[in-house]
């Protein structure tokens, strides 16, 4: 069995570490609204953000773990591209079951860094519901603090149908669709998305189940993959930190304490990084993920809180300083842990995998 990496991977991913640190060495005091247009510009033109998509839509053909190698560069910076919801779940699932209608009028735009787009999931309180009326959908419901909602060109909605969940492409203009954006703990991307009697033509569905499906599953592993990103960066700072810090006459990492702390935290950072790993290349292959993909959000929220917290609490006093770099890579990953369910409720899917009953 062969476990190299594709050098067509490799490189992706170099490229994208060169923009996005490039582009976080000239912006100082970088924007907390989900996306910087320059820096999204640049992705488009270099060929990243069409590099993991299909070939028959016109992308690089690399794939689901290109997707994640991705995105967990974007993390290591906390850059301001909304390349989660745009390219992996809305482009990548434009590619899988839209039309060529849609392909044209939609996917296109988002993989050139024209528009964007953000998707409301449904969950345990709130969501859409979706009825046919006339030749088109009336879409009902709200969300609140969804993510790249406050500024997308473009809102996919998982709504319940008479057939089962299915996602519709609503254009930020349509007629009974409102967004209101809101401040979350590590910017002001999300927003409140409400829809009152919404009308859709019937051209606006994009798949059925198992498109809309697959689409959460996309975005659940895409959450893992920032994580990985976030988390490796945060401990190589507080890394550097505790080499550099002095009390009582000595370096602050030659302290049993604080090397433990470390420690454990790149066993959680690894833990991150190898579980979303096996889940995207078990998704990649058309098997079952569900437990995999479960795990690896476990992951995700609980090693993520830890390392978060290990590296405010080694910084000290400059740890909770909003204007250092420490505070970004803390509230992106207190993000990415909540972000659709933290650990319990991961943890309680995987136990109803395991146990062959349905997660939901």
């Amino acid at each position: 069995m062969d476990f190299t990496v594709p050098e067509a991977r490799t490189d992706l991913a170099e490229l994208t570490r060169r923009i996005v640190e490039s582009w976080r060495d000239k912006t100082p005091r970088p924007t907390d609204s989900g996306l910087d247009q320059e820096l999204w510009a640049t992705l488009a033109r270099s060929g990243v953000l069409d590099a993991a998509l299909p070939a028959t839509v016109g992308g690089g053909g690399l794939g689901l773990l290109a997707h994640t190698a991705v995105l967990a560069e974007l993390g290591r910076v906390a850059a301001p591209a909304p390349y989660l919801d745009t390219v992996l779940v809305v482009a990548e699932s434009l590619a899988e079951a839209g039309s060529p209608e849609q392909i044209e009028q939609w996917l296109v735009p988002l993989v050139r860094g024209r528009s964007t787009a953000a998707v409301a999931f449904g969950d345990a309180l709130s969501g859409f519901t979706a009825r046919p009326s006339g030749d088109g959908w009336r879409v009902d419901g709200a969300q609140t603090a969804v993510s790249s909602a406050a500024f997308a060109d473009l809102l996919v909605i998982e709504a319940t149908t008479q057939d089962g969940p299915a996602l519709f492409l609503l254009p930020r203009a349509t007629t009974g669709l409102s967004v209101t954006g809101q401040h979350v703990g590590n910017g002001t991307d999300a927003a409140l998305v409400e829809a009152d009697a919404a009308l859709v033509p019937a051209t606006a569905r994009l798949g059925g189940a198992d498109t809309a499906a697959r689409a959460r599953r996309l975005a659940t592993l895409g959450w893992c993959a920032l994580q990985a990103g976030t988390t490796e960066r945060a401990l190589e700072l507080t890394a550097d930190y505790a080499r550099t810090r002095e009390q009582f006459g000595k370096q602050i990492g030659s302290f049993q304490a604080v090397r433990q702390r470390l420690a454990d935290a790149y066993i959680d950072v690894e833990a991150v990084r190898l579980t979303v790993l096996e889940a995207a290349w078990r998704e990649s292959e058309g098997l079952d993920a569900s437990a995999e993909i479960a795990t690896a959000k476990f992951w995700a929220a609980e090693a993520g809180h830890r390392v978060a917290h290990t590296a405010v609490h080694v910084h000290g006093g400059v740890g909770i300083d909003t204007d250092h770099p420490t505070h970004r890579y803390f509230v992106a990953a207190k993000r990415a842990e909540f972000a659709l369910g933290g650990a319990t409720a991961h943890l309680r899917a995987l136990g109803a995998t395991l146990a062959g009953r349905n997660p939901a």
